[in-house]
């Protein structure tokens, strides 16, 4: 892989798993502010002091794809805080025979960056457990 990409697998209806994405505060990080639900829509996420970044919704097909661009950012762990900025979150999600499919891929988060090993470690975490026990049981624990 030359970016950032993790896929899961459930057994919930496909509107069901786009709307679970939307609950953020409930899978990814309860420190949410602002709105996603339509287009030019902003939002912060904070991780302590560690960790500021802000999206924007560029790509919205209801119950198909979700896109997030990093405006802007501050993560205090790296050398290169600002990393992120310009990066795109995307989650595409369709059927495949009786499943659901969620594609998730943090596109221009390459191997090169500073942060890659980290970031695709805690994305690996935040898809496939947090949002895929959120989807299936309606916690992430």
């Amino acid at each position: 892989m030359t970016t950032c990409e993790v896929i899961i697998e459930v057994d919930q209806t496909r509107g069901y798993v786009f709307n679970c994405i939307f609950e953020v505060k409930k899978w990814w990080n309860p420190e949410f502010e602002g709105s996603h639900a339509q287009l030019s829509d902003e939002f912060i996420i904070r991780h302590g002091d560690i960790h500021y970044s802000k999206q924007q919704v560029v790509g919205l097909i209801p119950g198909k794809k979700i896109e997030w661009l990093v405006t802007d950012c501050l993560l205090n762990w790296l050398e290169n805080k600002t990393e992120w900025t310009g990066t795109k979150m995307v989650f595409c999600v369709r059927r495949y025979g009786n499943k659901t499919i969620v594609h998730f891929k943090h596109e221009g988060l390459t191997p090169q960056m500073e942060c890659f090993d980290r970031v695709k470690e805690s994305w690996d975490i935040a898809i496939k457990d947090w949002l895929f026990n959120f989807i299936v049981h309606g916690t992430t624990r």
